[in-house]
């Protein structure tokens, strides 16, 4: 242990020097920023107000964790598609559904997590393990990746001014997708940990020797410049949609999980069972408290981020500071009128082809959890789990009663999921009665 401990290069709670934490930190800044900004983009919201709030839910974490988990919170990719399905119920007249419900929907998720994370504190986790077992939550993740392919596809066949296919969308989406493989499988190091950052800078490089990208707005932005935020109340009336609050809190069983898997893998990381000190309590609410927060800026709910946890694994830096100066970083670009201007002119076929990549990794993470964990798919309630939840998920099927009840696609196959696996045999089921004594 002792010998781990001495190739650390910065601990938790250790200062770094000056330049050191400059560089650390804008390292920890790209490695998050291409998934992050992302994210809005795909779901038609802003990438400036998702890095403002980005950086405004780490500090939020680092706060309620008392500093001892270096966790960079960004845009999770879960609620991609159920962004997507409410701010299109919200163009129906029909649907009942306002232009901000989502926002408010975002915000219950985030309060799904608090919830979560004072049962943790008054009951333990073990009752969260019996509820989300690999079987349910890894084809859970293969759903939220594989639904989203037909989106990615079409981001780099379609165009979407002329409404039909186009040769050189194809071209960008194979040179962006051709240059996020060769950096990720190829580098090392530093390179290795950004392959999609520098995949889309490529990829817009080569739009704009086709023409493709606009620089107009780029050379009439500020350089400082306030982000268009969506307050509740002030931008929208909020409104509790049962349809949207369905539709979405359902999906939070996966970053939850994903959380979980994170907390485990990090403490692996630091040597410290973060777990236990500050508690799987404390880090679920910051990340429900930082996904409040988020949404109240017309942001997207956070998760922890992996790729920032392969950065401290790769450096053995791993001081809280770092991630409070990338926050900060993070911050300070959503104000800059330029990088926002820029982010706004990325083709669409530019994220269509990182997100064939992301998307195919979200699925394959799945598969990943299934295989890592070896379930047994010759057992034939693990077949039948997955199989379900698969086809429910992807072939987005629903229940509508009037307009009073809907539930559909993701949500529903998690939903099911869970019941499958509490009530076919062969698995002991949650008693509730019992962790309720302890």
């Amino acid at each position: 242990m002792k010998d781990k401990n001495s190739r650390v290069i910065l601990q938790i709670n250790e200062r770094p020097r000056f330049l050191q934490w400059i560089l650390l930190s804008i390292q920890h800044l790209f490695a998050m920023f291409g998934s992050t900004v992302l994210v809005p983009a795909l779901t038609g919201m802003s990438p400036a107000v998702a890095l403002v709030s980005s950086g405004i839910a780490t500090l939020t974490f680092i706060i309620i964790t008392k500093g001892k988990v270096p966790s960079y919170l960004g845009s999770s990719f879960a609620f991609i598609n159920p962004i997507l399905v409410a701010k299109s119920l919200a163009t129906d007249p029909n649907s009942g559904v306002g232009s901000g419900d989502f926002l408010v929907g975002c915000f219950f998720v985030g309060l799904t997590y608090a919830c979560v994370a004072l049962l943790i504190s008054k009951v333990g986790t073990q009752w969260l393990m019996k509820l989300l077992p690999p079987i349910v939550v890894g084809p859970v993740i293969m759903v939220i990746g594989l639904g989203l392919a037909s989106t990615a596809v079409g981001m780099v066949t379609n165009n979407i001014d002329t409404q039909g296919y186009d040769l050189k969308y194809v071209a960008v989406g194979f040179v962006t997708l051709s240059i996020t493989i060769l950096v990720a499988v190829f580098t090392k190091g530093f390179l290795s940990v950004i392959p999609v950052l520098i995949g889309i800078v490529g990829g817009y490089l080569f739009s704009s020797f086709l023409g493709l990208v606009n620089f107009t707005t780029v050379l009439q932005a500020d350089w400082f410049e306030i982000p268009p935020f969506t307050f509740p109340f002030i931008d929208y009336t909020p409104g509790i949609s049962t349809r949207i609050l369905l539709l979405m809190i359902p999906v939070s069983i996966v970053p939850i999980a994903e959380h979980i898997g994170h907390q485990l893998v990090l403490s692996k990381v630091v040597d410290k069972d973060l777990i236990k000190d500050p508690g799987l309590d404390k880090s679920m609410l910051g990340d429900g408290v930082a996904t409040m927060f988020a949404a109240l800026l017309g942001g997207p709910p956070n998760t922890t981020y992996g790729e920032n946890i392969g950065v401290l694994a790769i450096t053995r830096a791993y001081s809280i500071y770092l991630f409070i100066g990338a926050a900060i970083f993070a911050i300070l670009f959503g104000f800059c009128g330029k990088i926002a201007a820029v982010l706004s002119t990325i083709p669409t076929p530019v994220m269509g082809g990182v997100s064939i990549l992301l998307f195919g990794i979200i699925a394959s993470s799945g598969l990943r959890m299934l295989v890592e964990n070896k379930v047994d798919f010759s057992l034939k309630r693990n077949l039948i789990i997955a199989s379900v939840i698969l086809v429910i998920g992807i072939g987005g099927a629903a229940i509508h009663v009037g307009d009073l009840f809907s539930l559909e696609g993701m949500a529903l196959a998690s939903i099911i999921g869970i019941v499958l696996n509490q009530i076919l045999p062969g698995k002991e089921s949650i008693d509730f009665k019992q962790m309720f004594k302890e």
